[in-house]
């Protein structure tokens, strides 16, 4: 073992473990520990995201990248490359299988999307949607030794999408789209960061559980940039004050949105509604 693999080897166990993923998954300790994120940065220094803005670290040992930190793609658009800890956490609860059908939405320059690709195996596959075109001409130069992996450098949101039995998405959206949900197969999860105006608020993980129903539940706290198309400005205001007084920040992840268990979909909100959008509410009733 060379020296990055060692750095990638205790990355991937820090990881996982800050995502409180069991010891025994070892499936996405595996993933993260065999894809090399420096192929995903481009050549250092690298700039840091924080609370305050960019850092500039004077440093171009790969080795640095290995860490807790998110780091800029395009700062100017304030695109990352996303905090490896909650994504860790994030695959974990989509429970990626061998074989799987995944499409990814926001695959920026592809580290995320090469991780969905060593979950999902040789016998799976990985669509990965990029908006931006420098970026998904980065991302399929990046992802070109995966043969499981297909870069499209459009919107995920464009006319209907493959049948998929997984759907992450990497950017922020105010609802759960109709591209989206319709293109789960039975027992497909679709995981995307539901945020307020500011970009603030949480992962929700949606289960097709029939035909017409869906399951739901909030994984975790998360801000994202913003999904292009996936927006809308009145629905932001009120996801924004909905997330002030539901919990968001409640280390015991109890009451408000914590207690969501599914999604309902063209029917009035009922008294289990915690939020109700366009066409679509998020009920504490099972579904």
């Amino acid at each position: 073992m060379n020296r990055l693999e060692t750095f990638r080897s205790c990355y991937a166990w820090l990881m996982t473990a800050n995502a409180g993923v069991p010891a025994d998954a070892s499936g996405l300790r595996e993933a993260f520990a065999a894809v090399p994120r420096e192929r995903f940065l481009g050549p250092g220094p690298w700039r840091v995201v924080t609370p305050l803005g960019y850092v500039a670290k004077p440093c171009d040992d790969p080795a640095f990248l290995y860490q807790d930190l998110a780091f800029a793609l395009e700062p100017d658009k304030q695109i990352n490359n996303g905090q490896p800890s909650l994504h860790a956490r994030c695959l974990a609860a989509l429970e990626i299988k061998a074989g799987e059908r995944v499409i990814h939405v926001g695959a920026g320059t592809g580290y995320y999307s090469a991780l969905l690709a060593k979950l999902t195996g040789p016998s799976g596959s990985v669509v990965a949607y990029e908006v931006d075109q420098d970026l998904a001409a980065k991302a399929a130069a990046n992802l070109a030794e995966y043969p499981n992996l297909t870069v499209v450098p459009r919107s995920g949101l464009e006319g209907a999408l493959p049948a998929c039995d997984v759907l992450y998405v990497s950017a922020g959206a105010t609802a759960p789209m109709d591209a989206w949900l319709e293109s789960l197969l039975p027992g497909g999860r679709l995981l995307f960061p539901l945020t307020g105006a500011k970009g603030i608020g949480a992962m929700l993980l949606v289960t097709r559980t029939s035909e017409s129903s869906f399951a739901a539940r909030f994984v975790c706290q998360a801000a994202f940039i913003h999904c292009v198309g996936a927006r809308d400005d009145e629905t932001a205001q009120k996801l924004a004050e909905a997330f002030k007084q539901g919990g968001l920040w409640n280390l015991q992840r109890e009451g408000g949105l914590w207690t969501v268990r599914s999604l309902r979909r063209d029917s009035e909100p009922d008294a289990t509604c915690w939020f109700a959008g366009r066409g679509w509410w998020l009920s504490a009733a099972p579904k």
